[in-house]
């Protein structure tokens, strides 16, 4: 309080010597600093993209992005509330174009749900000095005239009158660029439509209110249930319990993977233990809110309907109607909707020791109770595992010292203060202990194949920049997006007793596998490994249909 009472007579003479000033010009100020400021990238595409055409078409989209801001704040900040609105706006404007600036990623809706559904350890690896000061220069010296600057007293039909000829005119001038320059406009935005995410702070505005409102109606209602005719199919006479683990990864590209054949050996178990890699692998999605619902899903990218994905249930729901024990066990943020009314739990809540530091745990965790879990097994039960994997930009923190092998390492949570070198090796030293954890999961399953047969399918959800095109993370439009944000890894592995038991010739697989496959295979190939009959089946989606030795028909998935 005291502090407070000194500072007001300082505060009041410095607005003493400026001259009151209608809102709307400090409007038109602020939306041209946010023009200057926020929006580098944004021309510097135009540019590239607009070849030889002429300056005189980039001052008009120049104009026509500040009659834009000028809109914007204008409907946003009316009245007692322009001041806070317009330091808020201009904080999101600052935000967005570091992000924008140092990683290049788009703010669509499918990014700010992304952004929204960030647990606060993430969020803290992607708050660093870099954005502070990005932040302080380009939010602090428009804050300060916003909140200082003395605003002329009007009556409201006056203060109306002017706001709306403010919106009114700046419309006018949005209107007449836009006609003026339809023809290069057009093509920019059929071509390159994701250019319009990078308006600050239109994009994310609009993006969040887009994501929010999305969450809404998913959230009114019951799902809309799948495969209600999905029954197990068990073979005749005494069998041992099966397991089928389900193991999520998280921003594991394929051009990084060992098994694909990447320069470096980053699957050195798995190389071992004999599993079957899939290769190349197309994801879903980009980011795991898109990939993960869409992974579970009957028709996947092939046939994209995230509403309809988003309201339904998913393949975990018809295994279980279909009568196995379905379990998630969660290092993430969660299972997106996929696991909605079936058993969850979390590593943390695990507790493993050792295994969990600063809000975050290793992977190694989520094998916590599983060789329990298998001695005490009765019926099939399919386990999902979704793992931390790779998620950026702290690549370093995701794995154990001892898995720090390739030399130097990015140890930053901010990746322009390190070479693209020791990015990689940061990212590659966490793949090494994807490795292990799956490899790990595989010695426990095989501990127990006397018991039970198991099978373990892991798949990515999506891939990651490493620099590449200046790009870093994930998250880029599916139709612009680079192959290493959307082609992935995918491993297979079954016991002896698993593979009997499917009749499966894996010699068959393997050749199969070489051929590749998509997120859209995984609900058809689960139900086979499931032995689920349900009129969802296709075939031609199932990854092991070609490479089964003819079963009886009561063990065969009937579509």
């Amino acid at each position: 309080m005291f502090v407070s009472f000194r500072l007001r007579p300082a505060v009041r003479a410095g607005r003493a010597v400026l001259r009151p000033c209608p809102a709307e010009v400090l409007i038109v100020g602020l939306s041209l600093w946010w023009l200057l400021m926020e929006h580098h990238r944004f021309f510097g595409a135009v540019r590239e993209h607009l070849g030889s055409a002429s300056w005189g078409v980039l001052a008009a989209w120049m104009l026509a992005v500040l009659a834009l801001n000028v809109v914007v704040l204008s409907v946003l900040a009316p009245g007692r509330a322009f001041r806070p609105v317009a330091v808020a706006l201009t904080l999101v404007a600052a935000v967005s174009s570091y992000y924008v600036d140092h990683y290049g990623v788009f703010l669509d809706p499918s990014m700010l749900r992304n952004v929204l559904h960030t647990q606060p350890a993430e969020a803290r690896e992607l708050l660093g000095a870099g954005l502070f000061w990005h932040v302080l220069v380009h939010a602090g010296p428009p804050s300060a005239v916003v909140m200082l600057w003395p605003l002329s007293r009007r009556s409201w039909p006056q203060a109306l009158a002017w706001r709306a000829a403010t919106v009114l005119g700046a419309s006018v001038v949005l209107i007449a660029v836009v006609m003026a320059t339809f023809q290069p406009l057009a093509s920019l935005m059929r071509n390159h439509k994701e250019l319009r995410y990078w308006l600050l702070p239109a994009a994310p505005l609009w993006s969040v209110a887009k994501a929010l409102t999305g969450d809404a109606r998913q959230a009114t209602g019951p799902r809309t249930p799948l495969g209600l005719d999905a029954q197990r199919i068990l073979p005749p006479g005494p069998r041992r319990p099966r397991v089928v683990v389900l193991v999520v990864g998280e921003t594991a590209r394929a051009a990084n993977w060992g098994l694909n054949g990447y320069a470096r050996q980053t699957t050195p178990g798995l190389a071992e233990r004999g599993v079957i890699n899939v290769a190349p692998v197309q994801s879903c999605g980009t980011n795991t809110e898109v990939s993960v619902p869409c992974l579970f899903a009957p028709v996947g990218r092939r046939d994209y309907d995230e509403d309809r994905i988003r309201r339904s249930e998913s393949l975990l729901h018809v295994l279980a109607r279909a009568g196995w024990a379905v379990q998630w066990i969660d290092n993430q943020t969660g299972c997106k909707g996929v696991c909605e009314g079936l058993p969850y739990t979390t590593v943390a809540q695990l507790a493993p020791p050792q295994l969990c530091h600063d809000g975050t745990c290793w992977d190694e965790g989520l094998l916590t109770g599983l060789d329990d879990r298998l001695k005490r097994l009765q019926d099939d039960q399919v386990l999902v595992l979704h793992m931390l994997g790779n998620h950026g930009p702290s690549y370093f923190r995701r794995y154990p010292s001892a898995f720090a092998r390739f030399q130097p390492e990015c140890r930053e949570d901010e990746l322009q203060r390190c070479s693209r070198e020791a990015i990689v090796n940061a990212y590659d030293n966490a793949l090494l202990y994807t490795d292990h954890v799956l490899s790990r999961l595989i010695d426990t399953l095989k501990a127990h194949a006397a018991q039970v047969d198991s099978a373990m399918l892991y798949v990515s959800d999506h891939g990651e920049s490493l620099g590449e095109a200046q790009l870093y993370l994930h998250g880029l439009p599916y139709a612009i997006a680079p192959a290493e944000q959307t082609r992935v890894p995918m491993v297979m592995w079954f016991s002896p007793g698993y593979a009997a038991g499917l009749s499966l010739d894996e010699g068959c697989l393997r050749q199969r596998a070489l051929q590749g496959a998509a997120h859209d295979h995984v609900f058809h190939t689960v139900l086979a490994l499931a032995g689920v009959s349900t009129a969802l089946y296709e075939p031609a989606w199932d990854l092991i249909a070609g490479c089964r030795r003819p079963p009886a028909a009561a063990q065969r998935p009937a579509p």
